[in-house]
């Protein structure tokens, strides 16, 4: 079953750095234009190591690891004095206005690179963006952002609540879209013997960030002496729909010809027009129980025909799309987090098309992992992210 322990974990000097201005989305959320601006509010802003670039043209993540050691040096980030877990709570709001909070605990996740059943992927992954991950790992040694898992250990979420309340005040940070991110540190070993204990009871489910822990894999594999290479840092939280909020990532295509594309779609898809207005097109894709497709000429619902599945695929959205695109020559995906945002990337000649795919659930999540199997990449949005830079853990801290 699952291993978490509590570590020596690497926090922001209050007294020198302001939490808010320094806490970052986690690498793969980031686009040129956010990184810039979140560079720009501090000089130990976590983007700065977490999706390092060197001004001066040299090595990125030799860059990460000299601007890490500075800031040691300049006290700026201090090494807790003693093992801790951290319970994370992230209080947001939801589409329809209403407050919902995620409750978990941060610590130090031991892998599980043999496929023993202790952690279990749900998703594939993209090379690149490993080797993205692994240059790093090796250059600096800390984990900077965590992965984050889901638990069937029942009572998690009260067992972190608890926590929550008796341990005073938190370490608190609001990011740009309100969600309050708010930490509390405990070196109780009892506390952490109950938190960890209960964890230990069922293997955990990586819900985000199976490319960080596919290279910390890597990485201990290649070296398994290495100091604090065979764990890394972690939110984990319990596996149930009142502390979780599971949203779609859509598709955008290019390389096709929009005339076409409708046509192209129907052997797969009862294609139907739909509302113009993207909210209204999500609103009745969901009611309908179909994809949705955006072009600039206009917008429809695709029903799936029952021949698109394959005897062996899984009830999902992102599988049968990319069944569909097997058949329409030149088209080329990418990813999009958001109705209104896909939409404008096809106002704005970004995209020939978009393609809205409804949630994924908390249990096909479940049955797809426990089962063995692995969503295509891109197939779950967990909403909102934990940030970079309320806890960082370093393989030498112990």
């Amino acid at each position: 079953m699952a291993r978490l322990a509590a570590f020596r974990g690497t926090t922001y000097n209050k007294a020198i750095v302001d939490l808010g201005d320094v806490v970052a989305p986690p690498y793969d959320v980031v686009g040129p234009p956010e990184r810039a601006e979140l560079a720009a509010r501090s000089p130990y802003n976590s983007i700065l190591v977490e999706l390092p670039e060197d001004p001066a043209g040299g090595d990125r993540y030799e860059h990460a690891a000299t601007l890490w050691r500075a800031w040691h040096e300049s006290h700026a980030v201090v090494i807790a004095g003693e093992p801790q877990l951290y319970v994370y709570r992230m209080t947001f709001s939801e589409e329809d206005g209403s407050t919902r909070t995620t409750t978990g605990v941060l610590g130090a996740l031991g892998l599980d690179p043999d496929h023993s059943g202790e952690v279990l992927p749900h998703e594939q992954t993209i090379s690149k963006d490993k080797h993205d991950r692994l240059s790093l790992l090796r250059a600096a040694r800390t984990n900077f952002s965590p992965i984050w898992g889901l638990s069937l250990a029942r009572g998690l979420g009260e067992r972190c609540d608890a926590v929550a309340l008796e341990s005073g005040e938190a370490y608190r940070a609001v990011d740009d879209s309100g969600t309050v991110h708010e930490c509390w540190a405990t070196s109780d070993a009892g506390l952490i013997g109950q938190i960890t204990a209960l964890i230990g009871n069922t293997p955990v489910l990586i819900a985000d960030g199976h490319h960080r822990y596919e290279t910390a894999c890597a990485y201990y594999v290649d070296d398994p002496a290495s100091a604090g290479s065979d764990a890394l840092l972690a939110l984990v939280v319990e596996l149930t729909e009142s502390e979780l909020a599971v949203q779609a990532i859509h598709r955008l295509v290019t390389g096709v010809d929009p005339e076409k594309l409708v046509s192209q779609l129907e052997p797969s898809f009862e294609v139907m027009p739909g509302p113009s207005d993207p909210i209204a097109l999500r609103d009745e894709m969901t009611k309908v129980g179909a994809l949705a497709l955006l072009t600039q000429e206009g917008a429809y619902l695709l029903t799936p025909r029952p021949s698109l599945l394959q005897p062996n695929d899984d009830d999902l959205d992102s599988t049968r799309l990319a069944r569909a695109l097997e058949s329409v020559p030149g088209a080329e995906v990418t990813y999009q987090h958001g109705v209104l945002e896909a939409a404008r990337a096809v106002a704005d000649g970004k995209a020939v098309a978009a393609v809205l795919l409804r949630p994924v659930s908390v249990q096909q999540i479940a049955g797809i992992a426990h089962g063995g199997r692995r969503m295509p990449p891109k197939s779950t949005f967990f909403y909102p992210k934990p940030r970079t830079g309320m806890v960082f853990r370093e393989l030498d801290a112990g």
